[in-house]
C-alpha cells in the first residue's frame, strides 16, 4: 500500500529528498552544530569554577591592530605644537603675511623680539586702509596690543594688588597715548590723575610741558603724551595700532616697579584735505616708561597713584625741528626718505633698545627717518 507521500511509498517527495541531501552536504542553515569533545570539556570546567554563575562565559577582546600611520601623525602634531609654543610670532607670520588688513593678527608680545618684522609689500596707505603695507596692519588695536603678564605677589603687594597695579599702569599708557581728546591736543587729565602728586620733579615737568608754547627737549610733553595740532594733521579713523608689553619686578623700598615698552602707530592725513585721495602717512612713537607703585608706609604717595622712575621716546615722522609739544608729521615731498643710511631707522624693529632711533632730544640735523612707515 502506498502512503500519502511519494509514489514509491516513501513519506517525503523527491523535491524534499533532494533538498535534504544538499543541506546535508553544505550544512543546513541554522542547524545546531555539535560541539567538539574539547569544547565540551572547557565548558564543563568553566561551569564548575567557583564564583562563576551558571552559563557564564569569559571574554577576551580582540587586540586592535596598531597602524604605524597614527604614530607618524601623532609625532607631526607634537612637533607642530612645540614649534608654535617656541616661535608663535614666526609661525603666525607664515600665514596671511601680505601686509594687508586681512592678514592673520600677530600673537601678543610675550618676550623681547629677536629681530625686526619681515618686509611687507610696498603698498600705499589709503583712507580706507591706513595701515596698508605696514607690519602694523597685523598688530592689535589700541589697548589690546599692550600685553599684561600674570600677577603674583611682589614686594609689598599681594597678587591682587599687583594685578591692580598692572591694570592701572596700562590705563596710564592708554590715557596718555590713545585717548582721542589728548590726541587732539587737550590736557591729559586722566593720565595725570594716576601720577603721584607728591613727586615734585614730575609735577614741575607737567606744569612746564603742558603750559609752554616752546618746550625744551627735556620738557617736551611728547615724552609721555601723544598730541597732534588739529589744524595741521588729523587722525584717519578711530584705530591706533599698538604693540608692546608690561613687565614688573621688585624695586626700591619694596615697591612694585612696572616697565612698559610700547610702540604706537598713528595714521594721519593733512587737516585741510578731505578728498577721497588724500595723502596718508604714519607717525610712529615708541615709549618706554618705568613706573613705581610705592609702599605708602615708606613713600609719601596717594592711593591709586604711582611715581615715575624714567621715561623715554623714539619717534619717526613726528617732526625734526625744535620741540613744539606736538607731533608734526611731514607730507608730500618732505616725507621722502633720505639717502644717507646713517640717518635711517626701522621704527617697527622692537628688538633693539629704545634710544637707537630718533628721539625728541636729537638735534634737528641728526633727525632719523623711517626706512618704512
Amino acid at each position: 500500500m502506498s502512503g500519502a507521500g511519494g509514489q514509491d511509498g516513501s513519506s517525503v517527495s523527491e523535491e524534499e529528498w533532494e533538498r535534504f541531501l544538499r543541506e546535508s552536504v553544505a550544512g543546513a542553515a541554522g542547524a545546531p552544530v555539535e560541539p567538539s569533545a574539547r569544547a565540551r570539556e572547557v565548558e564543563r570546567r568553566l561551569r564548575e569554577r567557583p564564583g562563576q554563575p551558571a552559563g557564564w562565559r569569559t571574554y577576551s577582546p580582540a587586540r586592535p591592530r596598531r597602524k604605524k600611520g597614527w604614530y607618524v601623525v601623532g609625532l607631526v602634531a607634537a612637533m607642530a605644537l612645540l614649534v608654535v609654543g617656541l616661535f608663535p610670532q614666526q609661525v603666525v607670520g607664515w600665514f596671511g603675511g601680505d601686509g594687508g588688513q586681512n592678514g592673520a593678527p600677530l600673537a601678543a608680545e610675550s618676550e623681547n623680539p629677536r629681530e625686526a618684522p619681515g618686509a611687507e609689500p610696498d603698498l600705499r596707505p589709503t583712507l580706507a586702509e591706513p595701515f596698508r603695507g605696514s607690519p602694523a596692519a597685523r598688530w592689535a588695536d589700541g589697548a589690546a596690543g599692550i600685553s599684561v603678564p600674570p600677577a603674583k605677589a611682589t614686594g609689598w603687594m599681594d597678587a591682587a594688588q599687583v594685578e591692580q597695579a598692572l591694570r592701572q599702569s596700562r590705563d596710564f599708557l592708554v590715557d596718555a597715548g590713545l585717548d582721542s581728546r589728548v590726541l587732539r591736543g587737550e590736557r591729559p587729565t586722566k593720565a595725570i590723575a594716576l601720577l603721584n602728586p607728591h613727586q615734585a620733579d614730575v609735577q614741575e615737568y607737567l606744569r612746564t610741558a603742558l603750559s609752554s608754547t616752546a618746550p625744551s627737549s627735556g620738557t617736551d610733553p611728547l615724552l609721555l603724551f601723544s598730541r597732534f595740532r588739529p589744524e595741521q594733521a588729523r587722525l584717519v579713523g578711530d584705530v591706533v595700532k599698538t604693540r608692546g608689553r608690561l613687565t614688573y619686578q621688585e624695586g626700591k623700598r619694596g615697591a612694585v616697579e612696572v616697565t612698559a615698552d610700547v610702540t604706537f602707530v598713528y595714521p594721519v592725513t593733512p587737516a585741510g584735505d578731505g578728498g577721497r585721495d588724500a595723502e596718508v602717512v604714519r607717525t610712529i612713537a615708541r615709549r618706554k616708561v618705568v613706573m613705581s607703585w610705592d609702599d605708602p608706609a615708606k613713600v609719601i604717595t596717594e592711593p591709586g597713584t604711582m611715581s615715575l622712575v624714567s621715561y623715554a621716546l623714539d619717534m619717526t615722522n613726528g617732526g625734526c625741528s625744535a620741540p613744539t609739544g606736538y607731533f608734526v608729521p611731514s607730507f608730500g615731498t618732505a616725507a621722502k626718505q633720505p639717502t644717507d643710511k646713517a640717518h635711517q631707522v626701522d621704527p617697527y624693529d622692537r628688538s633693539k633698545p629704545i634710544g637707537t632711533g630718533n628721539g625728541t632730544t636729537a638735534p634737528s640735523n641728526d633727525c632719523a627717518t623711517a626706512t618704512r612707515s
